[in-house]
């Protein structure tokens, strides 16, 4: 019986003491996480991607803090109350981040309902040296009016002509490089003055835009094809450069009549993307309450957790539908909108 009640005492003095190491460890690890993420939301608030480390934590803001969570409940749990605190705030931080991208879901506006539309289809093809045959019977099922391709390059500009699929896109603005730097507008309808933009990085001139007037019933449109690079070590600078001349270029011509569309690599964490936003501009997904159907990556390991490419529309503009579709043999999925337009 002595015997027993020593073994008995033994394991559970090590029992206690495997319960103190765990709590410790949770504690340290904890009160690790929250000073790294409250770190990482005071540079947002002080120095709003200013450098390429903070641009790629502002574009995850809907992902990065999401341990903070974990920690909040495991302190509630175990009553630790200055850890909850500090993991509540940070979890109260990416709440206020995140806010104005949700509450920016509205309806329809009442005119679309009767307005003359124009269904895009948008995708970046991630340097496809084919166009992928899923591509083609997406296009074939979906019946778009406007295609509009990132990374296009000269191998998927000849399969996708050998396919037949832009038989039925008469006017077309073809701009296919080998690399990330590739574009393709293809339309149903009038396409008149496209133009490449570029800006100057490290002594080559990189594009990353298309302009171009799209001619529909409810009258001219301003067409936008975006693609700003990766913001990266080696792009970060051409990526802001870019998405700043993106907000210049709506400001001088006016966004009323606006449609931009394409690759941002950007979302609302990046003050950038959220200039085009304040500029007039209104993001199709957000607006019809789709704030978290995420366009990358695609076909990965995990599932896709961030949105970065968009459709954006002027005032004169609203997508009354926007969905989203797998991309074949591409790391992002395709967009597909139906938009709008009033006379």
């Amino acid at each position: 019986m002595v015997k027993l009640a020593e073994s008995r005492a033994r394991r559970g003095g090590a029992c206690f003491a495997l319960r103190v190491i765990v709590r410790g460890g949770f504690l340290t690890v904890g009160w690790l996480i929250v000073a790294a993420l409250g770190l990482a939301a005071s540079l947002r608030l002080v120095a709003w991607d200013s450098i390429e480390p903070l641009i790629v934590l502002d574009d995850l803001t809907l992902v990065i803090y999401l341990p903070a969570w974990a920690v909040a409940a495991g302190a509630l749990i175990t009553r630790r109350w200055w850890l909850a605190t500090a993991a509540v705030a940070i979890v109260a931080t990416q709440l206020a981040f995140a806010a104005p991208e949700f509450l920016a879901a509205a309806p329809v506006p009442a005119w679309a309902h009767d307005a003359p539309v124009v269904r895009v289809f948008d995708a970046n093809i991630d340097k496809s040296l084919r166009f992928g045959a899923g591509y083609v019977r997406a296009i074939e099922k979906d019946r778009p009016d406007l295609v509009t391709l990132e990374e296009f390059t000269p191998g998927a500009l000849q399969s996708m002509t050998a396919s037949g699929v832009l038989a039925g896109f008469p006017y077309r603005c073809a701009a296919p490089a080998y690399g990330a730097t590739g574009f393709l507008i293809a339309s149903r309808q009038r396409l008149t003055g496209c133009r490449v933009q570029t800006v100057l990085w490290d002594g080559q001139w990189i594009p990353y835009m298309v302009e171009a007037a799209l001619s529909v019933p409810g009258g001219p449109v301003a067409l936008r094809l975006v693609h700003t690079l990766a913001p990266f070590p080696a792009y970060w600078r051409e990526w802001s450069a870019a998405l700043a001349a993106v907000g210049r270029s709506v400001r001088a011509s006016g966004d009323s009549r606006m449609l931009m569309v394409g690759d941002f690599n950007a979302s609302w964490g990046n003050s950038g993307f959220v200039a085009l936003l304040h500029d007039g501009l209104t993001d199709a997904a957000a607006a019809r309450g789709n704030a978290m159907d995420m366009t990358w990556p695609n076909g990965a390991v995990v599932p896709p957790f961030v949105r970065i490419d968009h459709v954006l529309t002027g005032a004169r503009l609203a997508v009354t539908r926007i969905a989203t579709g797998p991309g074949f043999g591409s790391d992002h999925r395709y967009v597909i909108a139906t938009v709008a337009i009033r006379g």
